[in-house]
């Protein structure tokens, strides 16, 4: 009978796993902790791994031979980055790598609708005003989303959903990828345009990019110089997109006017952990202190759907590869 292990389960995805076990007549174990060197050893006597975390498996490649030598032939990841992998060392051990890529698009995409409300109708320095019993609104009236330009950076599945919302809600919408998607705008959703024309023009500049050598600090200083010291920042990627000692001067200089950060750079220190004191992250606990500035811990992903379609995804893709040895959804970096 075919056994699969699952790393770094959480509460709510195991009604999911559960339910996908008794379907497939498959044998599901769970465990609470990361896929690491020193957790690897309860893969032995398991045909197939899926797991889903924000560190990385290990630091010189090592875990992948471990990995082969129990026999693993693949890795199906509960979500859709894969920066935790090491793919030359994947490659190397013939582990071949998965991904949830569309897990939910609007799952991602209602959430920046939702910061982006928030920004714009001052929400953080209103609910700062009324903390301490000030009920005067002077000096922060809004202007209305139809006179709002989008700007998105990373027009993929959750970007184009992104573009979608805020084009049917009136606003003006521009996009930039390396890929792009003429139906886009042959359809008048938005205008592909190069990332300075979106720092220099957007009232919103919002990222949706994969993690990748070439994204780190994707934006940064250069970015903040040339966006409109009116215009609002959104990020819901990864933490590492955004270089975060330039979003604290571009905020503490006022060349933007705010932010929504639901990923950060180092979060694995933070995200899904409870403190009594402030974080053991510096520039997240200033980040928090600013009423500009909207924070949420990871949470773009964390709907019903999106769940349920991240657990059972990964499941499929780890019992195809281990049945047939391929799966639609193998990632080939």
């Amino acid at each position: 009978m075919v056994k699969i292990i699952a790393y770094h389960v959480r509460q709510d995805e195991q009604p999911f796993i559960d339910e996908w076990s008794r379907e497939n007549n498959i044998e599901v174990k769970s465990v609470p902790f990361e896929l690491h060197p020193a957790t690897v050893n309860h893969v032995q006597g398991f045909d197939g791994i899926i797991y889903k975390q924000r560190s990385r498996l290990d630091e010189d490649g090592t875990i992948y031979q471990t990995l082969k030598d129990y026999g693993i032939q693949q890795l199906s990841c509960r979500s859709a980055g894969v920066d935790t992998i090491d793919f030359t060392a994947a490659a190397n051990n013939n582990i071949k790598i998965t991904n949830v890529p569309s897990y939910s698009p609007h799952a991602v995409a209602e959430l920046v609708l939702m910061q982006a409300m928030q920004l714009i109708r001052h929400y953080p320095e209103f609910k700062a005003r009324l903390d301490n019993n000030n009920y005067i609104v002077d000096g922060l009236r809004s202007r209305e989303l139809s006179e709002y330009i989008i700007g998105v950076i990373g027009v993929g599945r959750i970007g184009s959903t992104v573009a979608k919302i805020f084009h049917a809600l009136g606003a003006t919408v521009l996009g930039n990828d390396v890929v792009k998607k003429p139906e886009l705008e042959r359809a008048g959703i938005l205008k592909y345009v190069s990332k300075e024309e979106i720092y220099r023009n957007a009232d919103i500049v919002t990222s949706h990019v994969y993690l990748n050598q070439q994204n780190i600090h994707l934006i940064g200083q250069d970015a903040f110089a040339q966006m409109k010291t009116s215009s609002f920042l959104i990020n819901d990627s990864r933490g590492p997109v955004v270089d975060t000692a330039a979003l604290l001067e571009a905020l503490e200089n006022k060349q933007i006017a705010g932010a929504a950060i639901d990923v950060v750079e180092e979060e694995t220190k933070i995200f899904n952990l409870k403190f009594d004191g402030p974080t053991p992250v510096e520039p997240y606990n200033y980040l928090k202190k600013l009423p500009n500035v909207i924070l949420t811990p990871h949470i773009g992903f964390y709907t019903d759907i999106a769940v349920e379609r991240m657990v059972k995804q990964s499941l499929n893709d780890a019992l195809a590869i281990i049945q047939s040895g391929h799966s639609p959804h193998e990632i080939n970096f």
